[in-house]
């Protein structure tokens, strides 16, 4: 009964918020479009599961993916788990023994990204656009390999304590300096990379991990330090797929060059 107490209110608050699109919707094609909304029947029927996917989603968040996140960081960050791995007793843990936390971290960034639907849509759109310049893999793994490595440095950031800026800056200097080096084809949807991996799949689970994790390193505080790590899960991919163009870049260009080489000897 609880559970479909709290579904109700989960659905009725998504309501709530969907109604202004509605309203501003039907508004704009009566006011200034003008005329009746064409397939008015299919729109509200959208609108219905739309309310509803959303609602059951908020419920799945909070009944699973939020305290499966908490659950996961309380376990990996025991202290007698720690110090067992570490070999120090009863000494005080330092952010070296976290080691399988920031391994954890890797492994579900890199993997919540892979399934997330929103970069399958934009990886398949530049295959198709580019003329398959651009593989739908390549892709989607260039991304999620930046993610797993945001996430992982941002836990080793929660756990040592350091400035949140002083990551996110030093990591846009080096996105400038690729983005002057990396061919002019893939800074565009770099950038647009690091939008699309903070979507249905990957934001729950990261938010739980930073938040858990927080909780559960002694002198961390989860509003303080807790929050973050979708900002590295932004900003990583952005480097790692203008990695990616300049690596493929170069490969052209070293394919290039041998046929020359060869045909001067």
């Amino acid at each position: 009964m609880e559970l479909i107490a709290s579904s109700t209110q989960f659905i009725a608050n998504s309501a709530v918020d969907v109604l202004p699109i509605v309203i501003f919707l039907f508004a704009f094609q009566r006011l200034v479009i003008g005329g009746p909304m064409p397939n008015r029947k299919q729109i509200v029927v959208g609108f219905l599961f739309v309310v509803v996917g959303l609602g059951l989603f908020l419920v799945g968040l909070e009944q699973t993916l939020f305290p499966l996140g908490r659950l996961m960081a309380k376990q990996l960050t025991d202290p007698e788990f720690l110090q067992g791995l570490a070999g120090r007793g009863a000494a005080a843990l330092v952010w070296q023994d976290y080691y399988w936390v920031y391994l954890f971290a890797l492994a579900i960034g890199f993997s919540t990204t892979l399934a997330e639907p929103a970069l399958i849509a934009v990886s398949m759109k530049a295959n198709a656009v580019s003329g398959g310049a651009i593989g739908v893999w390549g892709l989607r793994v260039a991304v999620a390999i930046g993610v797993g490595v945001g996430v992982s440095i941002g836990c080793y950031r929660i756990i040592s304590g350091l400035p949140l800026h002083y990551f996110i800056a030093a990591g846009y200097l080096v996105v400038i300096a690729q983005t002057a080096m990396a061919p002019k084809m893939i800074v565009p949807l770099a950038y647009d990379s690091g939008g699309v991996t903070t979507s249905t799949v990957t934001v729950p689970l990261v938010t739980a991990l930073g938040l858990g994790l927080a909780e559960a390193v002694p002198g961390r505080s989860p509003i303080l330090d807790g929050f973050g790590l979708v900002a590295f899960a932004s900003l990583f991919p952005i480097i790692s797929v203008l990695a990616y163009g300049q690596l493929a870049d170069l490969q052209n260009r070293v394919s290039k060059s041998d046929p020359d080489e060869r045909d001067s000897e």
